[in-house]
């Protein structure tokens, strides 16, 4: 069975989906000993990798050569690539030529920002055979439209747009919905409006799965920390103290020791 099916047939089988990023080889190599369901090569790249102040600063070239990374590490999982701003909207014959080079590059699926103006891409990209997974609810590459980094479904009004939009994204032929900062009870009813997976970034447990950046979840990322994240590691903590104790043992002369240093040959101890 292929990571597609594998990833389309969790939600029927009752089993919550697991989304983690990843942008290079060694934490893909190690993504792919654990149980996650998919990993996602995404525009926030460009904060927790480049150091940008936001996702606008993405692009395809960068993503592609994340991607190409990821999968020498990560060949047995599903990876989902996400489409970074301006790249689906200028028009589309460029919009085509970014997809082809991020599905050459290795993505098994096409993560896109927003439903409005880009019906005929989902409906494009399905007729011609590519996996494609709708993004609604906050979208971090509108933040200028939307009024900043900030939860969104708090009215009726916007809770019952959130709603159409998976719908319509579910007939475009999308393969899953990704649904960001929004109530649970919102998370919910998007969940019970369409067949196809839902998975949660701060939509509460109700939903389909849940996906985290890996840097927010292992501690990576000390600046700044969304309300949705739990932090499963202190990892810059403990990679100060790994490197600070490598630091203390080269100031004392306790490294390199005796199994860190090669030996003189045989030949050479006799001469």
């Amino acid at each position: 069975m292929s990571v597609l099916e594998n990833f389309k047939k969790l939600k029927a089988d009752g089993t919550k989906i697991v989304v983690v990023t990843s942008y290079d080889y060694w934490s893909a190599k190690i993504l792919n000993e654990t149980d996650v369901s998919g990993i996602l090569i995404g525009d926030c790249s460009s904060m927790v990798m480049h150091g940008h102040e936001n996702t606008l600063s993405s692009d395809v070239e960068t993503i592609a050569m994340h991607i190409r990374a990821v999968k020498k590490g990560a060949k047995d999982k599903f990876l989902i690539a996400a489409m970074p701003f301006m790249s689906n909207r200028k028009n589309m014959i460029d919009t085509m030529d970014n997809v082809e080079t991020l599905m050459k590059a290795g993505a098994n699926a096409l993560k896109i920002e927003g439903v409005d103006g880009n019906e005929e891409l989902y409906a494009h990209l399905t007729e011609s055979g590519i996996p494609t997974i709708g993004h609604i609810g906050l979208t971090p590459s509108h933040h200028n439209a939307i009024g900043g980094f900030k939860a969104q479904g708090k009215t009726k009004e916007s809770e019952l747009k959130l709603i159409s939009e998976a719908k319509k994204l579910e007939e475009l032929g999308c393969i899953a919905v990704v649904l960001e900062a929004v109530p649970q009870h919102v998370g919910a009813a998007v969940r019970e409006a369409v067949s196809i997976p839902v998975v949660g970034v701060g939509a509460g447990l109700d939903v389909d799965g849940q996906a985290l950046v890996l840097q927010d979840m292992l501690g990576f990322s000390t600046d700044f920390k969304p309300k949705f994240v739990r932090t499963y590691l202190n990892g810059a903590d403990l990679i100060k103290d790994a490197v600070n104790q490598f630091a203390k043992d080269v100031h004392s002369g306790a490294f390199p020791g005796e199994a860190e240093t090669y030996a003189a040959s045989k030949e050479q101890l006799q001469k």
